[in-house]
């Protein structure tokens, strides 16, 4: 990122762990804390450690079954809370979130967000596919605009119910921010949005200090980044979107994909055996025909010079008048 590492100060949470997360964290943080060069540190780094009984699996199906939705969004938004109310300090003026997912983002991003002084501001999120899925897809449809039907969708859920945006169970006809994006479109464009994604945000640490926060409960039928959009809209702050600047989240393969992918590799030495035989069928073809082949030659030249009319002792001669 170019903007000064010196004024970023980073919090990290890691919780419901299995792997090697806080040994890796760990050992990256202090890679570029010992940085030989002077503009690569950051500010100061604090990682927390706490457990939120997440019950979800870390799969790519698991944690966007339909299924885990509200369950998970709850959890996520606790998370998010406890780590904005250890972290947050009096001196800081915005505060950034990003998913560790992300694939590729313009180094710029702090200074062009920041730029267009909004309380709340997101990117686009795509995310690059495989060539035989349409090699580039919209990733986050939870940034959008309310709508009639997700409005009258709200007042027909139970009070507890979380509206889960991109998921065929629930139809809100909103307009996503992520299928507004044109490649050629001005990337300062803004749009006003209701509900937010949660991979890139930034917001101006006041929006936290005035009692905005990422709901763990249902609001207005939302939770976590979604509730937090939908909240601070009623709290009068100005939430936008940007549908041209865009930013890259990394290809999970769901588990159609994987299976998509196996029959591939199957097909792919299914038709490399059949190559290997077709070889071996053509070349003994050939080779039986290499003999005759050679003889045909010799008889046709003896059977066309015995045919000759011309080359014959006596001449032959029809009668056409039949």
């Amino acid at each position: 990122m170019t903007y000064p590492h010196s004024l970023i100060d980073l919090a990290f949470l890691v919780s419901d762990s299995k792997d090697k997360t806080l040994e890796v964290l760990n050992e990256s943080l202090k890679a570029i804390q010992e940085s030989p060069d002077p503009d690569m540190p950051f500010g100061e780094i604090e990682i927390f450690e706490k457990d939120f009984g997440q019950a979800v699996g870390q799969g790519f199906s698991d944690r966007h079954g339909f299924e885990a939705q509200g369950p998970r969004r709850k959890n996520m938004a606790k998370a998010r809370n406890w780590l904005t109310a250890v972290s947050l300090k009096p001196h800081h003026s915005w505060v950034y979130w990003r998913d560790v997912d992300v694939e590729t983002i313009p180094p710029t991003i702090i200074e062009d967000l920041m730029s267009h002084d909004k309380d709340v501001i997101v990117p686009n999120v795509w995310r690059p596919l495989p060539d035989w899925l349409g090699n580039q897809q919209p990733y986050d449809l939870n940034s959008w605009q309310e709508s009639d039907g997700g409005l009258q969708l709200a007042e027909s859920l139970d009070e507890d119910a979380v509206i889960v945006e991109g998921y065929p169970a629930f139809a809100t006809w909103r307009p996503h921010l992520a299928y507004l994006r044109d490649p050629y479109g001005d990337p300062r464009t803004e749009l006003q949005l209701d509900g937010i994604g949660g991979v890139s945000i930034l917001a101006k640490a006041s929006v936290f200090r005035k009692g905005a926060h990422f709901p763990a409960f249902s609001f207005e039928k939302h939770a976590e980044t979604e509730g937090l959009g939908k909240m601070c809209r009623k709290m009068g702050l100005e939430v936008v979107g940007l549908p041209h600047y865009v930013i890259w989240h990394i290809y999970e393969p769901s588990d159609d994909d994987l299976r998509h992918m196996e029959w591939m590799a199957q097909e792919e030495v299914r038709k490399e055996k059949e190559g290997e035989i077709r070889e071996i069928y053509d070349k003994n073809f050939k080779a039986g025909f290499e003999f005759i082949g050679d003889a045909w030659e010799n008889d046709k030249k003896r059977i066309l010079k015995n045919s000759d009319p011309f080359k014959l002792e006596r001449p032959v001669f029809v009668d056409w008048s039949e």
